[in-house]
């Protein structure tokens, strides 16, 4: 099977005009210009999309299970900890939620938008296999929250293992774990967490300095964020010690959680040598800043964080917190906040669109290897998005910036031969043989 579009976007490679590539088993086996794909496989069938073909978007962070709670995520709340009050409530009131049924519904409204692999944190453990399911790859990660070193030595750590060896057994998917973030567990569990993922060979994700307060958390074990998760009833060890005398990564970083196998969500009020310290351990940062904005975060050091070389990826979070699953949405505030704090290089259009594709492959430790994501070369999967775009004079990446979210009229992710097409609303031109 052969993809053509007027305008092929790799990723990996400069943008191809009258672009092609040829797909066997779901996988790419050349990229190049239409003629001279269509010459090296005379008897191929052509599929001719309109606009742009794109690399899978990859979402570095969400909570497909939680796509029927946006109206939690559909005002505007004065901080963190407010909304996570009004969060947690609601999900209690959820309490016959069919959160399978929820993470199919967010599974294909993220395909609808060009999403081809995901970063899912996963709550509930029904909704562990869903992604997968409807099409997407990537890594579904177990989300551990509300454990004491007490209850964890008692019964939480083994519950863990025997969930992980079932989920090992499983057909299909990757798994990780989620250790939810540095205020939800206790100090004991976040090291143990790191242990047991290192000893099953499991990707760690961790929601970390996505509130205001976060930092005082740790350091002092005092202010806001300290009374609501005493509010919660956690007896934590941080709270009785007064704190930790570390900031939030560096606390996580002494107990072991962070490495080129870990990748964090948010990092809104990262500070220098919180980013230091990221690059050194080559820990990847996940952007939602439609997300932070509804929780009144104003948004991540994203200037810095690309003047200084992190690592970055882009994420939606859910529609708890989100306004949609449009990817691209976040990439577009994300540019504008950058302009914003003065980041002015003309590469940032391109910047953004890698780190919503290459960069959510490193997130996610499917960057290298037969079977990469995020790209569009020979080996890597047959995952792209199709965008009814012509940039004319314009910069590709910045007309895919600036008129891509909303658009995707399809996507199409390593299935059969030919790739499995996801909701097609133009349908492609179909030639056989040439």
């Amino acid at each position: 099977m052969i993809h053509s579009a007027p305008l092929l976007l790799p990723v990996s490679r400069p943008p191809i005009r009258d672009g092609a590539l040829a797909v066997a088993d779901g996988m790419v086996v050349a990229v190049g210009h239409r003629r001279e794909i269509l010459t090296a496989y005379p008897d191929a069938q052509e599929l001719r999309w309109p606009g742009m073909i794109v690399a899978g978007l990859v979402n570095a962070h969400t909570h497909l299970q939680f796509t029927g709670m946006a109206a939690v995520g559909a005002r505007r709340y004065g901080s963190f900890e407010e909304w996570s009050d009004t969060f947690d409530a609601a999900y209690r009131d959820r309490p016959a939620a069919d959160w399978a049924s929820d993470a199919r519904d967010g599974a294909l409204l993220a395909l609808r938008h060009g999403t081809t692999a995901v970063a899912d944190v996963v709550t509930d453990i029904e909704a562990m296999p869903v992604a997968r399911q409807a099409g997407l790859t990537g890594v579904s990660y177990l989300e551990v929250l509300g454990d004491t070193d007490a209850g964890w030595a008692e019964t939480g750590r083994g519950h863990l293992i025997s969930t992980l060896r079932e989920l090992s057994g499983a057909p299909g998917g990757v798994i990780g774990i989620a250790p939810h973030a540095p205020y939800t567990l206790d100090t004991g569990v976040l090291a143990d967490l790191g242990v047991l993922a290192r000893r099953f060979g499991l990707r760690r994700h961790i929601h970390l300095l996505e509130s205001a307060h976060e930092r005082e958390y740790t350091m002092s074990g005092s202010g806001p964020l300290a009374r609501m998760v005493r509010r919660l009833g956690f007896d934590f060890e941080i709270l009785r010690a007064g704190g930790s005398g570390q900031g939030p990564a560096h606390f996580l970083d002494s107990l072991g959680l962070l490495g080129p196998d870990c990748h964090i969500a948010h990092g809104v009020h990262l500070d220098a040598r919180d980013r230091a310290l990221l690059r050194e351990r080559e820990v990847s940062v996940a952007l939602c800043p439609r997300s932070n904005r509804t929780l009144g975060q104003g948004g991540p050091p994203i200037a810095a964080l690309l003047r200084e070389g992190n690592p970055i990826a882009v994420g939606t979070d859910s529609p708890a917190s989100s306004p949609s699953l449009d990817l691209l949405e976040d990439v577009r505030a994300l540019h504008r906040l950058a302009r914003r704090q003065g980041y002015q290089s003309p590469d940032l259009a391109r910047r953004l669109v890698e780190a919503a594709t290459t960069g959510g492959a490193r997130a996610l430790g499917m960057a290298n290897g037969a079977g990469r994501i995020g790209v569009l070369e020979p080996g890597a999967r047959c995952d792209f998005a199709v965008f009814p775009l012509d940039p004319g004079e314009r910069d590709p990446y910045r007309a895919l910036v600036e008129d891509g979210p909303g658009g995707c009229v399809a996507t199409v992710t390593g299935g059969d031969q030919a790739g499995q097409v996801h909701l097609a609303i133009s349908a492609p031109e179909r030639r056989h043989g040439h």
